[in-house]
């Protein structure tokens, strides 16, 4: 490893994923050199039809038909090992094919369902893509860092286990960043992941690759990690489904990253997926296996699929808070046009109450969680880096060496944040009470220190779930990415998020606003940024927030709010 240079270690890594596209059968078919933009047409352009009618399917439509022997998990196997290659070509998102294995395991299940005529499990067959730091026996577990290449997974990953009990293939592995802590997908060992909606925009980070490559839909269901948008942020920008869960509620025992030790920002492991079912087929096979049995750090709570919102005599409404500005950073016209297109329909509902919700001290919440993240000083990362000799990415560059809040920590100053932050956590909680009830806020002087229990009258008033911008714009430009602030504050306060899409596009008609004077340099850079012919045909997406742990019913919350308003509205 120490003899090599950086670049032969990554084109070893690029030429043995080549050698897994090559190995696909039927072949992946090669890109023409005068691509568009938008890349999401070229798969029906050149794969077969069957392919096409396969991959196109979402988990909820193929399970049942892989449960009744109609599609064989061989089938479904070997068109989306073709689509994802061809995916990889288009957009540079996966790290490798697992051919060899997939077939193994798609044979086995064929056979066990020609013997027993039953599937094997709930995911009988179904196809799911896994990020690249997410352990899978006896493959490479490099975090994208050059000097990691060469580690190798002594075991699959916790939630790996769950999902193949329950009758899944895994078949490919996909692009992170360079420290995973990117709002985009970039490393020196397979480069840049773009956008397939416009390859001049990142597909987002750091579970960029599985984005990507479900936006070209060589996946429906896949699994990334989120420590301050890093589901999300994918999810927005390739017009998809996300969750980044509660934590501690799946397990994440088995993955690679730097600061494996650390608590005082917990990352998370949870889906993206073309279709809402398609999260919740995924959460509710997990946890129906009750994780916590084997991991006692895990909340010993299932999935709740009894209604969570809906009162008996259903007379309560949906009360959706809406935040379409944090006060910080103003989110760019599409972002806003997609806000207020799904506002105005909800207003108009019966079932539906929207009332406005406060930004609170977003710039607070990233003080503190910017000052956690890098505890050593971002010691190991700048070790990793080291190794190899690799160049930093800019994006790196940005959040670690450009970042104010980076320094080595005693002991007694991480105490002290994590004070900050439990204090921070508690205000935000008092907040959310506050909006709509009456009640005091947290800087109101009638607040007491301690609040005690709620009222039943409080409870009747509070806020169900908040919408929100995922970002202050649609898929950034590449290495652009900088503002973190619409994700972030929900990972210290550790709330359940739901990204969906609208089914809308930035478009000419989102113009520039010429008159704004920005609030401060953030908000001018990201201002700056905008300009619509840029953007053209990136997804409008959008966010749900809930309380902790309450998983379930933001997912509920987002099914009324799309039957109420049609979405997505194209």
């Amino acid at each position: 490893m120490a003899s090599k240079d950086w670049q032969t270690i990554a084109q070893g890594m690029q030429d043995h994923r080549a050698r897994t596209i090559a190995a696909v059968e039927p072949a992946v078919p090669d890109v023409p050199d005068d691509l568009p933009l938008n890349v999401t047409q070229i798969p029906k352009k050149l794969l077969p039809e069957e392919t096409i009618a396969i991959t196109e399917l979402t988990a909820e439509q193929l399970l049942p038909q892989l449960a009744s022997g109609r599609l064989t998990a061989t089938q479904v196997t070997k068109a989306f090992l073709q689509r994802a290659g061809l995916a990889s070509k288009l957009v540079n998102c996966c790290t490798e094919l697992l051919p060899e294995r997939a077939l193994e395991r798609a044979k086995y299940l064929d056979d066990y369902f020609s013997e027993h005529k039953t599937p094997v499990g709930p995911l009988h067959g179904l196809l799911i893509s896994v990020k690249e730091h997410i352990g899978m026996k006896g493959l490479d577990l490099n975090a994208g860092f050059v000097s990691w290449v060469g580690r190798i997974a002594p075991d699959d990953a916790v939630i790996l286990k769950f999902l193949w009990k329950a009758g899944c293939v895994f078949y490919v592995r996909t692009t992170q960043p360079q420290t995973l802590m990117h709002l985009e997908t970039s490393n020196n060992i397979y480069g840049v992941t773009v956008n397939p909606y416009n390859t001049k925009l990142t597909s987002g980070g750091s579970s960029g690759g599985e984005g990507a490559l479900l936006g070209l839909r060589g996946s429906c269901l896949g699994i990334g990690s989120d420590i301050g948008g890093s589901i999300r942020s994918p999810a927005a920008n390739n017009g998809l489904f996300g969750l980044r869960p509660t934590s501690f509620r799946l397990p994440f025992a088995g993955w690679m990253a730097t600061m494996m030790g650390e608590e005082q920002v917990i990352p998370v492991i949870g889906p993206l997926s073309t279709s809402l079912e398609g999260i919740q087929i995924f959460m509710k096979t997990v946890l129906d296996q009750e994780p916590s049995k084997i991991d006692p750090s895990l909340v010993p709570m299932p999935w709740k699929t009894e209604s969570q919102l809906r009162h008996k005599d259903g007379k309560r409404k949906l009360r959706v808070g809406v935040l379409s500005d944090d006060g910080i950073v103003k989110p760019h016209p599409p972002i806003l046009r997609g806000i207020n297109t799904l506002v105005e329909k909800l207003k108009t509902h019966p079932d539906i109450e929207v009332v406005d919700f406060p930004p609170y001290k977003p710039d607070e919440a990233w003080r503190i969680i910017a000052s956690l993240y890098f505890g050593d000083g971002a010691s190991e990362e700048k070790e990793a880096i080291a190794a190899s000799g690799e160049p930093w990415r800019p994006m790196s560059d940005f959040i670690i060496k450009k970042n104010p809040f980076v320094k080595e920590l005693t002991v007694p100053e991480v105490w002290d944040l994590t004070i900050e932050r439990e204090a921070y956590k508690a205000a935000f909680a008092r907040h959310w009470n506050s909006v709509g009830t009456g009640l005091p806020g947290p800087d109101e002087k009638d607040s007491s220190t301690f609040a005690g229990p709620l009222s039943e009258e409080s409870e009747e008033k509070l806020v169900d779930v908040v919408l929100c911008p995922v970002g202050p714009s649609c898929a950034p430009l590449l290495e652009t990415a900088r503002y973190w602030g619409y994700t972030a504050q929900w990972n210290l306060v550790d709330y359940p998020c739901l990204v969906f899409p609208t089914g809308l596009q930035c478009s000419e008609v989102d113009k520039v606003d010429s008159d704004y004077h920005p609030r401060n340099e953030k908000d001018k850079y990201n201002h700056e940024l905008y300009e619509p012919k840029s953007y053209t045909d990136a997804p409008i997406s959008l966010q749900l927030v809930g309380r902790r742990y309450h998983d379930e019913k933001v997912i509920e919350a987002y099914e009324m709010i799309a039957e109420a308003a049609g979405l997505p509205f194209s």
